[in-house]
């Protein structure tokens, strides 16, 4: 296992001046459709004006020319920067996804993670919006804490006024990423934090209970171990007023983490974060207290502090034709030794140019202010990471919910971690420490100096981890097949290509068995097929909860910052299961944890709504609706309505004084935009004659988001759908904001740009088939 102690050298000739001498880089279909959309950089018409080995050869030229600045350093820019290109398109190495789309190009803004500090004071408030949407701009996400916020209904000095309190000012920052899109491809996506003992907590763990509220933040409780006693011992606990240090009142703890418990278990919503363990092992405390995390979660950070992130995929460093242990029996699969079935000595290597690689994006990077700057560069935090670890389990025939799995994982990010902090030692010999060493922990504890406070982290790795055609960071595969629109209809079944080879060697593979597959995303009903190959390919809703916490926990053990992980339930997981969940977070020394309850958004509005009422005396099977017909003659009024796709005129007709038909026209005839407002127009109108009443018709319009929405006086409009919803709610529910209904939510969990399927991992909605994802 272990690998050579000295410093990996160069040892490449002088890369091409061009890139057109480079050999071409294989692609996997989706990552053509995926680089093609969101990282190519386009000309003013929308056409990519570069390929793959144009966009890696200009990132990897970019990134290695900051070694020109070392003058110890032992490699050449041009030689590194060959080096880097190999790195990332034999696909060992991934930075994120700022460095991709900015690298050597004029924004040239690298990070993706930040956190801004919101302040008690108007001004302070909306500085941090307005840095907010700077970052966002810029490709980057951002982390709030909003704990420093007096409570609402507290006196404000100046004014002699009542203050509104945190969740109404998080409205408006939510309102505000609405209108940013990051990096020209999405919106910002923002991570919310209140710590557990502000007056305003139930307020803040409620905040998402109705769909479509806070849809531009992750929401998360800062807990304390204060506050944890006090859930174990059943006792209270106090509620302080920042503003002023006083008690505010007292809470029944336990009551409080039940809320929580049951919020996850219904929305997801609030996550929980364990700030005194974060703090713990804050490299500069000196610095002042972490209080906010990055969108995800993975990555604490102090106020106007970045960091850049990058991964590797573990899955690269399989060795095939390694000797199996034990031998395979028939229907068995090869079960091949981790000294021997993986390159420890290539990992080493791919570890160092991997720091090598962030610790120059630091220097690459043009942050939007001038704060973030001097930040991070006092602190020259980076995180690398690993993805492709559920892949890498199938290359060695381990169950992912093993006890071998969980030794494995530890033992995989513990090499990550030495592997790391020995390259930050050697680039502090060639460059210096970084900055802040002397008054940070490591210099308390003599540990030698290091060039940045922390090496690792585990981040999200949706886009990255499609571009290399592997499975996402730490995650289990959430299916092992599915199917995918492709053009005129057609739909192609994607199969895993570990899981495919298996059935092959197995003699298991048919087309018929492969649609089934792609069907269910899971096998572990198929009692025709051998039970080893059920026992090791499992997915996400396979796995019991505790295993998807225990490797957590694992990878959490020898990882400077945190672990993005998502615990996915069944639908049919119960509250008490949460409970576990969160409760052994805490005991096994994570930083944090997400859990998700499949379809538990939709699930929650029937749960929780009043439901339909069946005409009396008829079977379901027997109702038909009768629809009315169209009068003559019909009265009704036309409204513009501003939408993100042009203006629409709807047309609202009534009978009896209740709307009857609508008809909504916008932009020319012809076009697909057109097409689509006629038709939902063309429904609801249908809905109408049928007796459908309008709160009904709202609250299934009600919400949808699309791509491009506007303000309108006191609200967004998110889509032409929405716009719909807004002019009858107004002219015929007198502005009363009814709840969302389920359809909402099965428009919110589709990917906007391909329509597929939305997979909730790693703290977030990721599109499996395009990269879309709302947290970079």
């Amino acid at each position: 296992m272990t690998a050579p102690a000295n410093q990996p050298q160069s040892t490449l000739p002088t890369p091409p001046a061009t890139p057109e001498a480079l050999p071409d880089v294989a692609l996997n279909p989706n990552a053509k459709v995926v680089l093609a959309k969101r990282y190519y950089r386009k000309g003013p018409d929308g056409t990519p004006q570069e390929d793959a080995r144009t966009l890696f050869w200009r990132i990897a030229g970019a990134i290695a020319a900051e070694e020109g600045k070392y003058k110890k350093s032992p490699y050449k820019a041009d030689a590194l920067a060959r080096e880097f290109y190999d790195l990332m398109t034999g696909w060992k190495f991934l930075p994120n996804s700022p460095t991709l789309m900015n690298a050597g190009t004029d924004l040239g803004q690298l990070s993706a993670c930040f956190v801004l500090p919101v302040g008690d004071s108007i001004e302070e408030i909306f500085d941090a919006v307005k840095h907010a949407a700077m970052i966002h701009k810029s490709g980057g996400g951002t982390g709030f804490s909003f704990s420093r916020l007096r409570p609402k209904e507290a006196r404000v000095g100046s004014t002699g006024g009542v203050a509104s309190g945190p969740v109404s000012f998080l409205r408006i920052f939510n309102t505000a990423t609405e209108q940013i899109k990051q990096g020209g491809t999405r919106r910002g996506a923002n991570m919310g934090i209140l710590r557990i003992d502000h007056p305003d907590i139930i307020e803040f763990i409620r905040a998402k209970e109705r769909d479509g509220e806070f849809n531009n933040f992750n929401l998360s409780v800062g807990l304390t171990e204060a506050f944890m006693k006090a859930v174990e011992a059943d006792e209270e606990y106090d509620l302080v007023a920042p503003h002023t240090g006083q008690v505010r009142e007292r809470l029944k703890a336990r009551k409080v983490f039940e809320m929580l418990v049951q919020k996850a278990w219904e929305s997801g919503d609030p996550g929980i974060v364990f700030l005194d363990r974060i703090n713990r092992d804050n490299p500069t405390p000196k610095q002042g207290e972490i209080e906010s995390t990055n969108p995800c979660g993975e990555q604490p950070l102090l106020p106007y502090e970045a960091c850049n992130l990058g991964s590797i995929n573990l899955s690269a460093f399989f060795v095939p034709g390694t000797a199996t242990a034990p031998a395979p029996k028939d229907g068995a699969l090869p079960h091949p030794s981790p000294e021997k079935a993986i390159d420890w000595a290539e990992l080493k290597r791919v570890i160092h140019l991997g720091v090598r690689f962030l610790d120059n994006v630091i220097d690459a990077s043009r942050f939007p202010l001038e704060r973030i700057t001097e930040t991070v560069h006092r602190n020259r935090k980076i995180g690398l990471g690993v993805m492709g670890w559920a892949d890498l389990l199938y290359q060695l025939g381990i169950p992912y919910d093993s006890q071998e799995a969980i030794s494995l994982g530890e033992r995989m990010m513990q090499f990550v971690q030495d592997e790391g902090r020995a390259a930050s030692k050697l680039l502090a010999k060639e460059r210096g420490p970084f900055p802040a060493y002397a008054e940070s922990t490591f210099a308390e504890r003599d540990m030698g100096p290091y060039r940045n406070a922390t090496v690792t982290t585990i981040a999200p790795t949706g886009t990255l981890s499609i571009i290399a055609g592997c499975s996402s960071g730490i995650e289990p595969l959430f299916a092992l097949c599915f199917s995918r629109n492709v053009m005129d209809g057609e739909r192609l079944v994607e199969v895993n290509p570990h899981f495919e080879a298996a059935l092959r060697d197995t003699g298991s593979h048919s087309r018929k068995l492969m649609e089934a597959v792609a069907e269910k995303g899971t096998i572990q009903a198929m009692d025709h097929l051998p039970e080893d190959l059920r026992r090791v390919y499992v997915t996400a809703m396979d796995i019991a909860p505790v295993w998807h916490l225990r490797m957590q926990a694992a990878f959490q053990k020898y990882t400077d910052n945190a672990v993005s992980k998502t615990v996915n339930l069944p639908n049919s997981a119960s509250i008490d299961d949460i409970r576990g969940i969160y409760w052994m977070a805490y005991e096994q020394g994570c930083k944090g944890v997400t859990v998700y309850r499949d379809g538990c958004k939709a699930v929650q509005v029937l749960c929780t709504g009043e439901g339909e009422k069946k005409d009396e005396g008829k079977d379901e099977g027997d109702h038909k609706s009768a629809v009315r017909q169209r009068p003559d003659i019909v009265y009704g009024f036309t409204q513009k309505v501003p939408t993100g796709l042009g203006a629409m005129y709807l047309t609202v007709n009534e009978a009896n004084g209740k709307p009857f038909e609508v008809f909504a026209t916008i932009g020319k005839s012809g076009r697909s935009i057109t097409a689509k407002a006629e038709a939902i127009g063309r429904l609801v109108s249908l809905a109408l004659r049928s007796g459908v009443e309008v709160r009904d018709i709202v609250q299934q319009l009600k919400g949808i988001g699309g791509e491009h929405p506007v303000f309108q006086k006191k609200g967004l409009l998110l889509s032409i759908p929405d716009a719909i919803s807004w002019v009858l709610e107004n002219r015929y529910l007198k502005g009363e904001l009814p709840p969302h209904g389920p359809g909402n939510e099965l428009d919110r969990q589709r990917c906007p740009d391909c329509g597929e399927d939305l997979v909730f991992q790693e703290g977030c909605y990721i599109c499996p088939g395009c990269g879309f994802t709302k947290c970079g």
